[in-house]
């Protein structure tokens, strides 16, 4: 899952107190989960294997519940809701048979489920594929025209942002909505 998840991280009291500073949390935005060892057992080694649950902090947050040396830590989490100024924004990247979308400033479950595209030459509604982490693709020639999309978050919101990019657009620029998640 490489989804954008804000999550409230406390140290887990009962197992490796030594490690965990008590009664401090920290927010973060989980942006990258450990990638799985699939080489080591769950339990002796590969933290980051199924069905575990985990995901990488940086140091700097991480040092706020927990101490360095104490290196890998239970910690109990929830999602929160994320709060952003301003509307949702589209970077577009790519090469004429391929556009790449990164979509940023999402509010509310502050993830993406699904994408879908529209063309100023189309009524219909093409799906995107899930590239990596904010990013959405899709195999079709776009290049310079109209564009809208249809954004769904894990929550099941559905968004769409009618001709967001205007005819004409330039790989590289980012076009930003008034729209946003609650």
């Amino acid at each position: 899952m490489w989804s954008v998840l804000q999550d409230r991280v406390r140290p887990h009291k009962l197992a490796y107190p030594m490690w965990c500073k008590p009664g401090v949390s920290v927010t973060v935005t989980a942006t990258n989960f450990c990638p799985p060892n699939n080489a080591l057992p769950s339990d002796n080694g590969g933290w980051c294997n199924p069905p575990r649950p985990h995901f990488d902090m940086a140091q700097p947050a991480w040092e706020k519940i927990g101490v360095y040396k104490g290196g890998i830590i239970p910690v109990m989490y929830q999602r929160v809701p994320c709060m952003k100024k301003g509307g949702v924004r589209f970077k577009i990247d790519g090469h004429d048979y391929f556009n790449l979308v990164t979509v940023m400033n999402v509010a509310g479950a502050g993830s993406i489920k699904s994408m879908d595209v529209k063309s100023s030459e189309s009524n219909d509604w093409m799906p995107m594929s899930h590239n990596w982490g904010a990013n959405w693709h899709s195999l079709a020639n776009l290049t310079g025209k109209m564009l809208s999309f249809r954004l769904t978050d894990t929550d099941g919101q559905t968004i769409e942002f009618n001709n967001i990019v205007p005819g004409g657009w330039k790989f590289g620029q980012t076009f930003a909505s008034k729209q946003q998640f609650k």
